[in-house]
Order: C-alpha cells, then structure tokens, then sequence
C-alpha cells in the first residue's frame, strides 16, 4: 500500500530538517565511498560514455524483480538476476539450483526433458503447482551460484589461447588432463554464435568451430559458449521467462503442459536480453587486496610449487573485443576453462553434454576471498557450497587434484597458512 501524501510530505521535512542540522554542524551528507578493495560490482574504467549508460541499463534489469504479471514463472527458481548473485557475487546454498537427469540402460545421460529437465523449478506463482523432482531422476547435483564478476574477460579469450591448455591424455605426465568442453551445433547454438560475433572485433577468433562442435567456457560444466547463451538460459530455467531465442515456456509435468501464463511473449525483449549481457560483459574484474604482502606471496609461490596454477591458470590473455577494457589485456582468473576430473569426491552422478559425472570446469578463483561478503557473512566453497573452509575446499579435490591435496597436508602448517593467505588475497 502506498504512503498517503501527508506521511509522503512530513517524511521529506525530516530529511531537509537532517540535511540542514548536518550542514549546520558540518558534517558530512554522504557515507565515504566504499572501499573498492572489498566490493565486487562496478563497472570496467576505460568504458566510453555510451558504454557506461548501457552497463547502466543491463544494471537496472539484472536487479529488475518479475512478477505474474511480467512473465515470472508460472514455474520457477528465482524472481530476478540479482537475488541469486547478490551484490554480483557467489550465492549462498539456500538458493541453490536443482539438476537432474538419469542413466539409460547403455550407460547414455537422459537430462529427462520430457518431464520438466534439467532443471527443477522449486517455487511457483499463486495458486499454481511447483515442479516436483521425478521419481525417475537417478542423478541429482545442486549448484550454488557463482559470482558473475570479470565474466567478460572470460568470453574475450580466444578459443586457441584455451585449447592450447588442453592436454586430455596427459601427454606431460604432470596427472592434469585437462580437455575442452565442446558443444554440439545447432540451430539455436548458430544463433548465439552469431550475436557474439558482434563482440569479437574484424577477425573471428572466438566461436570458430572444432570438428562442428564449440568450445564452452560457462557454467558448472562449461555448458554456455558465451554470455548470450548463459543469460537467456537463466532466464528461462531460473525465472520462467521467455525471450526470443528460448521462447518457448517450461514444461510442468504436474499440470502435463507447458507451464502457461497470460504475460505477452517475449517476456524479456531482445533489448533486455541485450542490456544484460552487455552489463554483466563490462563488470570489473574481482580485486586484489594486500598482493604484495611477503605472505601473500610466498603463498602464491606455493600454490604453483604443489601444482595448483596447473588448473587454476593465473594468467590468460583476451583476444581483440570492441571495448577496450577488453581488448587484447592480460588478466588474472585462475583458471584454465576446461574440464578436469575431480574424482570420488565431487562426483555426484549428474552430467552435461559430454562432461563425466566426476569432470569440472575448472573454477575461476578471482574473487574467492570476498565469498563470504555475499553470502551472508560466512564463506561456503565448492559448486554446491558443501565446503565451509578453504581448507575443507582443497581436501575435497580428488581425481586430478589428488598430488596437490596430498601435497598441501603435507607442508608445514606455517606454509599452509600463507598459501590459504594468498587465497584470501584473491
């Protein structure tokens, strides 16, 4: 219910009575600026003024709340972008996405979308009926959200820079076999290679199909080829939106039917769609805090002295982008984009494309130091959020990183501190 005009109008002589007593006494107006060191949304510098206005609109719609009205659900995980990324960083296990699938009789993955898969939309509109998982699914992962900082640094690296870090049958003998998660062709994969072609600059370096296939570098599995494809598959399976390249709404299996509602369609225009990806291409990368400090780098040193920088790649390069943060810049992500096989560990049954129920992309550490300030004030770790401790994130790292796992129990607990300290750092 809205505030009657009277409270509207003695509210407004409060504050110019606060604003006057704090001109009066010389205080400041404003809280100080936040501390860029601890804050993971804002904007790339360097942005052209027209740059910054569409980063300001994607803004405006990553944090814009649906309703029934506006096309929210029937069925559905989350009301907007931003109340699973709070303050555009890792989301706490409480809003965790389903997925889920099974296992033919011939060992192939069904991801079960003729009941409602991949993914299980928890919550539903008023008087309508939520997904409820089948009974059939035989392989069920949860997945915590990841922080959606620096992603456009990520989508401007070229396919070559990422496939030249494959080694998928550890011709090195390092025990790292990394391999590229590569997506199959088709009609709608044409259609979003197309749209990020416009972001690539004159010579096409990235999308450049493999065997008819494209190398994927987002998400869990490393399902989504670039940020276009991410961002319409959330809304459609987080939120039960269509837009025009997933236009078609959820199946509800408990209603047998397409989760149906009276919203026009699209339910997210072309321009919205746009004004997201452009927002979420032009976020900072995650900052550093105390780089130089002796602990800090002496831990660096020992996280590639035990093998960890094998997968977690400290440095890649961006290929040419027309914007300029973007273009041909060096950054630090720790992570190589690939697919690694985690082992018994993190294996939960549920697969991807072509990705084993064991195998990872290998996440971006950037920003792991700052987890905790959206999540609530206490840090969760891992793809569903199960490690509480960076400690406890390292111990579950079997598979390829089994060598690194038994090489950090094995340092000096004076040496482990520091590695955990440029962790933190990050």
């Amino acid at each position: 219910m809205s505030p009657s005009r009277p409270r509207t109008s003695l509210l407004a002589a409060l504050v110019t009575l606060s604003l006057c007593s704090a001109l009066a006494c010389g205080e400041p107006l404003l809280p100080g600026t936040p501390d860029q060191s601890l804050t993971l949304d804002g904007p790339f510098d360097g942005l052209t003024g027209a740059q910054a206005s569409a980063h300001g609109r994607g803004d405006v719609e990553f944090a814009r709340t649906f309703t029934p009205a506006t096309g929210l659900g029937p069925i559905f995980v989350a009301t907007s972008c931003s109340s699973c990324h709070v303050a555009d960083g890792r989301g706490h296990p409480v809003f965790n996405i389903t997925r889920f699938g099974r296992y033919s009789g011939v060992g192939a993955f069904d991801p079960m979308e003729s009941v409602g898969g991949p993914q299980l939309q928890n919550r539903s509109v008023s008087g309508y009926d939520a997904e409820l998982l089948p009974a059939a699914a035989s392989a069920v992962a949860r997945f915590m959200a990841p922080s959606v900082t620096g992603l456009g640094l990520l989508e401007a690296v070229d396919d070559t820079t990422i496939l030249r870090l494959a080694d998928p049958d550890d011709a090195d003998g390092d025990g790292i076999s990394g391999r590229p998660s590569l997506v199959d062709s088709s009609d709608f994969i044409a259609e979003i290679v197309s749209l990020g072609a416009l972001f690539t600059g004159s010579e096409r370096t990235r999308h450049v199909p493999v065997n008819g296939k494209y190398l994927g570098r987002f998400g869990r599995k490393a399902r989504a080829i670039n940020l276009v494809h991410q961002t319409v598959f959330a809304y459609s399976q987080d939120m039960g939106v269509t837009t025009d390249l997933v236009p078609r709404e959820l199946l509800n299996v408990q209603t047998g039917a397409q989760a149906t509602d009276l919203a026009a369609d699209p339910e997210a225009s072309g321009a919205v769609v746009d004004a997201v990806v452009f927002y979420l291409r032009t976020l900072r990368a995650p900052p550093r805090r105390a780089a130089t400090s002796a602990a800090v780098v002496a831990g660096e040193q020992l996280f590639a002295d035990i093998g960890c920088a094998r997968c977690h790649t400290p440095r890649l390069r961006t290929g040419a982008s027309e914007v300029a943060p973007l273009d041909r810049v060096e950054f630090q992500p720790y992570s190589d984009l690939l697919l690694h096989d985690m082992g018994a560990e993190l294996d939960d049954g549920y697969t991807e494309g072509d990705a084993l129920p064991s195998e990872w992309r290998t996440t971006p550490l950037w920003g792991v130091g700052l987890a905790a300030r959206s999540q609530g004030g206490t840090p969760f770790y891992m793809h569903d959020g199960r490690a509480r401790t960076l400690r406890d994130a390292i111990r579950l790292h079997g598979g390829e990183g089994a060598r690194s796992r038994s090489a950090f129990d094995a340092l000096p607990r004076e040496q482990q501190e520091r590695l955990l300290a440029f962790l933190e750092s990050l």
